[in-house]
Order: structure tokens, then sequence, then C-alpha cells
């Protein structure tokens, strides 16, 4: 079966425009890319299936960008991601997952608050997957 999936666009958000000491946003940032599934219902794992094998997923965010021939994902290795890497979350999960990533040391700038709110949080409500990353490192 064909990759049904579209990427429709991306979003980049860099911690560093949003605190004046360079070294305080911790080079934190976050990459949203927006996937369309153009075809008739299938099932979770056909979905994850066709994300893990769209060209947006190999991705190794070392400064390459997208490489259509890749073998990573960030740090992961693509032979290792299967939809059973992956568990089932709720959105307040999900949410819980970022805030705890962003670091609740910080006192987040009003600004950054309101991108990630913008373009992660607000996009949780369709999040329903987790990458279980200690099975996908290798």
């Amino acid at each position: 079966m064909a990759n049904e999936l579209v990427h429709e666009g991306s979003a980049f958000l860099n911690f560093r425009h949003h605190f004046p000491d360079p070294e305080e946003h911790g080079f934190r940032w976050v990459d949203v890319k927006q996937l369309r599934f153009c075809a008739g219902s299938i099932d979770d794992r056909e979905l994850l299936a066709a994300l893990i094998g769209h060209e947006q997923f190999r991705d190794d965010y070392a400064g390459g960008g997208v490489l259509p021939e890749g073998r990573r994902h960030g740090p992961y290795w693509l032979r290792l991601i299967t939809p059973d890497v992956y568990e089932p979350i709720s959105q307040e999960k999900a949410a819980q997952i970022l805030r705890e990533w962003v670091d609740p040391l910080w006192d987040v700038p009003s600004e950054l608050e309101e991108d990630l709110r913008r373009e992660v949080l607000d996009r949780l409500a369709a999040s329903r997957w987790h990458l279980l990353s200690r099975r996908a490192r290798g």
C-alpha cells in the first residue's frame, strides 16, 4: 500500500528566541509536522506504520533536515521503530509529558507558553500514541 499521509506543513519553535541568556534555553526546540491521512478508515497500527514510513519521519534532528533515505528518527534507529514500540496515552498524559520535558524548574516566558499552547498543546486532542524511547534506542 502506498503511503497515504500527506505533509501539510511544519512549525518550528526554538526556545532560544524566548530567553535573553543564551545558556538558559537548554538547546530545546519543538518541531511540529502536520500530516493528513488521505485514505479511508484504517486501524491505529496501520496509521502508525504509515507515519513511520513517511519521509517526514526520517529526520535525525542533527541539522540535515528530512533525509528521504535516512535511517534515523531523532536519536532512534528506524529499523527499531514499529507500531509495537508505541503506547496509547490520553491527551492529559501527552500534555504532562510535554510539561515535564519543558522543565518544571523554568519560569516559562509567556510568549513561549503561548507558542507551545498554540502549536503543540492545542493539537494534543488528536494525540493517542507515545513512542517508548527505551524500546527504540537500540
